[in-house]
């Protein structure tokens, strides 16, 4: 009797262990994890890593092009070819290759800023426009400014990539007026100009910041206040407020898309759109794989039962413990990323507006887990998606009582509404509450008060002010 409950209690104690370990894993970071690993592949030599595994959507793998496929597998998130050059093929591009280059791109996670600027344009522009806009970027300086003359630039891609007429500049202007605002700027107006235009019209001070950036820039510079009071009919201090916009604003936005490389975040997770679905698979890099050394199954089995084979045993049993919990890590973040992206799809392709309310308790209950089991793998993990990089816990939106949309949607919403407004008319708070209602939002006006203010608009009888006073 003594000797099954003291089986019993190790068993017991073996599978707390276990159940104890698995939960931790659950919770690491990528580096996190990485660090756990090597330290155990050093202080176990039942261990080694397995090079062969990939994760990933087998169904949606199977539906790639080969290339495409071989780059998910092993090199998923290297930087992409090189896009100097002048002929099409040199710039990254080759229209008979058949590769989809907006999927490739989607699929990584660059340290190159001018890959991470491409990864936002990816859902808007084509793998041909993609091409011409890599080009684009690669004619600019450090500070984000064109290289050379326009005109000349916009006739060698034209020719190049053989584009009709314009669309080589209507390339540059998506750029110009993407983000960072005033990419491939001509000159320092242009940058500024392109950074003005992303704020509301009805904006205090927007339209006279606009109009002295486009007349009188210099004299901005140089605070001449006597010269712009003379070529602008605006009161002094409606001047000088529209002048502090103007210095506000980023002179180099190239600067600004280099990361520091202490700040740099590895994505665990990539999500990609192709073939009219949306599909996910782990990075290589931060879901490494264990396994058992299978040189030293066959000899433990018929060894004896001395002390050191028992030590070496117990290090067997630790060994695919480990190798079992990190493979059921892996497997747990991908399935919730899996119905995180099938739920927030919208997000994906539409931006914040599209963000729908979404609960932990609703993803646990889909993927066949504890509520708390998705807490700790959402925490500190990062989805790599076409529209940027996201910590999955940004996915889950809070839903407003009486709305079908979560409260972060309904912020871009009444931004998007004010943006579109006309400013000599510009929305109340309870007229954007009745056009929200019109499109199924139902909100009150103090909600969209609190939403207006957090995005720092001005009331309507203030943007009306500032439309009279400019």
């Amino acid at each position: 009797m003594k000797n099954r409950l003291a089986a019993a209690q190790t068993q017991s104690q073996s599978l707390n262990a276990q159940v104890l370990q698995s939960i931790r894993l659950l919770g690491l970071t990528g580096l996190e994890l990485e660090q756990e690993l090597n330290e155990a592949l050093a202080q176990n030599p039942m261990l080694e890593r397995d090079e062969d595994a990939v994760d990933g959507d087998d169904e949606a793998e199977r539906g790639l092009a080969p290339e495409a496929r071989a780059a998910l597998e092993t090199a998923a998130f290297d930087e992409l070819p090189d896009f100097g050059g002048s002929a099409g093929t040199a710039s990254g591009f080759d229209p008979d290759d058949g590769e989809d280059r907006t999927a490739r791109i989607a699929a990584q996670g660059s340290t190159d800023p001018a890959v991470r600027v491409l990864q936002g344009l990816s859902l808007e522009l084509s793998a041909a426009e993609l091409a011409v806009a890599a080009a684009w970027l690669e004619r600019t300086d450090d500070a984000g400014y064109l290289d050379g003359d326009r005109a000349a630039i916009d006739a060698a891609l034209s020719a190049a990539f053989a584009l009709p007429p314009g669309h080589a500049e209507t390339i540059r202007q998506r750029l110009l007026h993407g983000s960072p605002a005033g990419l491939a700027a001509v000159d320092l107006r242009e940058c500024l100009l392109a950074q003005l235009a992303d704020l509301p019209a009805a904006d205090a001070g927007v339209a006279l910041a606009r109009d002295l950036v486009d007349r009188s820039l210099a004299q901005v510079a140089a605070r001449d206040w006597p010269a712009l009071a003379g070529a602008h009919a605006a009161p002094m201090d409606a001047l000088r407020a529209a002048a502090r916009l103007v210095q506000s604003l980023d002179p180099k936005p190239g600067l600004s898309i280099v990361e520091d490389d202490s700040m740099h975040v590895l994505p665990d997770v990539v999500a990609w759109p192709a073939d009219g679905r949306w599909h996910v698979a782990l990075n290589p890099r931060t879901a490494p794989r264990l396994r058992v050394a299978g040189e030293y199954e066959g000899v433990l089995a018929e060894a004896g039962d001395s002390p050191s084979v028992q030590q070496l045993k117990s290090l067997m049993n630790e060994a695919r413990w480990l190798a079992r919990g990190v493979a059921q890590r892996h497997d747990t973040l991908l399935k919730v990323t899996r119905a995180v992206v099938a739920r927030q799809r919208a997000f994906l392709e539409r931006g914040d507006e599209g963000l729908l309310p979404l609960t932990l308790k609703e993803i646990a209950a889909e993927v066949g887990v504890h509520e708390s089991t998705v807490s700790r793998i959402t925490t500190g993990k990062y989805l790599q998606t076409p529209r940027g990089l996201f910590e999955l816990k940004r996915f889950f939106g809070v839903k407003l009582e009486g709305s079908a949309i979560a409260g972060v949607a309904i912020r871009a919403l009444v931004k998007k509404l004010i943006d579109a407004e006309r400013p000599e008319a510009p929305l109340a708070d309870d007229v954007l509450a009745a056009l929200l209602a019109r499109r199924g939002v139902q909100v009150a006006r103090r909600t969209v008060a609190k939403y207006r203010e957090q995005l720092e608009i001005p009331s309507a009888r203030q943007r009306a002010a500032a439309i009279r006073a400019a």
